[in-house]
């Protein structure tokens, strides 16, 4: 049972749902959500005050103006994308203290939060009950 508790308790330290993160935007300055799409997809579509840095162009001096004192939480498109995976994993190996939205934009917007973009969608602002 103790092997199946650190599982979980490690899961919940590295990965997040929309409503944590919705949660963490309105409580906490240190979350930054970080879309790991290309720029056509963030131009899109994307979270509030997200930023884009798609994870095959992040480098040491792609991410040198970033706040490492920041949790960066990455997202893609959804549950059949690992673009979130890969830019948690590279943001990990630069320093950064990161985190991986469960379900990415998908499931951000399926929980009706809102978007911003050029197919943004104002979102019912409904709150899971997670």
């Amino acid at each position: 049972m103790q092997n199946q508790i650190e599982f979980y308790k490690s899961k919940l330290a590295y990965e997040m749902d929309p409503s944590d993160l919705y949660t963490a935007f309105e409580e906490r300055t240190d979350y930054v959500a970080l879309d790991t799409r290309q720029a056509f997809g963030y131009e899109k579509e994307h979270i509030p005050t997200a930023i884009n840095l798609p994870h095959r162009e992040m480098t040491e001096e792609s991410t040198r103006h970033l706040d490492k004192s920041k949790v960066y939480v990455c997202y893609c498109d959804g549950i059949g994308c690992n673009g979130s995976t890969k830019g948690a994993l590279k943001m990990t190996k630069l320093g950064f203290k990161v985190k991986e939205l469960i379900g990415g934009i998908e499931w951000w917007k399926f929980d009706g939060y809102a978007t911003e973009g050029t197919h943004a969608n104002n979102g019912s602002m409904f709150k899971c009950a997670c």
